[in-house]
């Protein structure tokens, strides 16, 4: 039984604002090959966090290269109305000739701010995921923790309303992941972002979405969808967020063993 303080119900779509709406869209990589996604339906709102969970080779990471423009569906329509999404990947992929500082005043180069005011908006960005003062390590200096924090930095500093992110701390170990939780979820309030999370972790999905998504596989598609109506800050131990992932993990274990057959 879910608990109460959960809704759980299959995917079902109402009208409202929305930063990210997606409409019947398929993707199709090879011809005599089932869809990798088939028939998504999806709208995000604005200041909305949504958790897509799934197995793997199940279309989570290639739903969200779609909606970040890397690609065009095969069919169906993908709208975006808050501007150019940033997208932070597993790896944070810094460059490594140059600075923490380096690698965010890039992003703020590519968005067009002047040579002259790059260097105190990247220690502003830096500050934002408590970086101040570590702007002029290199990346061979940081930890895997910090690389991830300068990342997402490098993300805000794109100043999109949409972050997408593909598994950024899937790598980390317990107490950085954890830590990078409650610095994701402080950044998400206070800036009033809309995020569209990929992760095969189904307590990281609880703790951090408001909505958590379920995908199928082969072909992907939104079967269910639970509204976590826990307040935040959340612990990724609280009795809440287990109760739910052992409810949530319950379906993701059935998807697997109906693909399995």
């Amino acid at each position: 039984m879910a608990p109460s303080i959960v809704n759980s119900a299959p995917v079902r779509q109402t009208a409202r604002v929305s930063s990210v709406r997606i409409t019947q869209l398929v993707q199709v990589f090879e011809a005599d090959r089932p869809p990798v996604l088939d028939r998504i339906d999806l709208d995000v709102a604005p200041g909305e966090f949504v958790c897509l969970l799934g197995a793997s080779g199940c279309g989570k990471s290639t739903l969200l290269s779609l909606i970040a423009g890397l690609g065009t569906p095969t069919s169906g329509g993908i709208e975006v109305t808050v501007g150019r999404p940033a997208l932070m990947f597993q790896e944070a992929a810094l460059l490594p000739w140059l600075t923490a500082a380096g690698n965010v005043e890039l992003a703020l180069k590519a968005r067009g701010v002047s040579l002259r005011d790059r260097g105190a908006e990247a220690e502003r960005l830096l500050s934002l995921v408590n970086l101040a003062g570590q702007g002029r390590k290199r990346v061979h200096e940081l930890s895997g923790g910090m690389r991830q924090r300068v990342a997402l930095a490098r993300a805000l500093a794109q100043d999109s309303r949409l972050l997408l992110m593909d598994e950024p701390f899937a790598a980390l170990d317990a107490i950085t992941r954890d830590a990078l939780h409650e610095e994701l979820i402080r950044l998400w309030s206070e800036q009033q972002l809309s995020v569209v999370f990929v992760t095969h972790n189904v307590r990281e999905a609880v703790r951090l979405g408001q909505r958590v998504l379920l995908m199928s596989s082969r072909p992907g598609r939104i079967v269910r969808e639970w509204q976590v109506e826990l307040s935040q800050p959340r612990a990724i131990e609280s009795p809440g967020v287990s109760a739910l992932a052992t409810e949530i993990t319950q379906h993701l274990r059935a998807e697997i063993s109906r693909h399995a057959r």
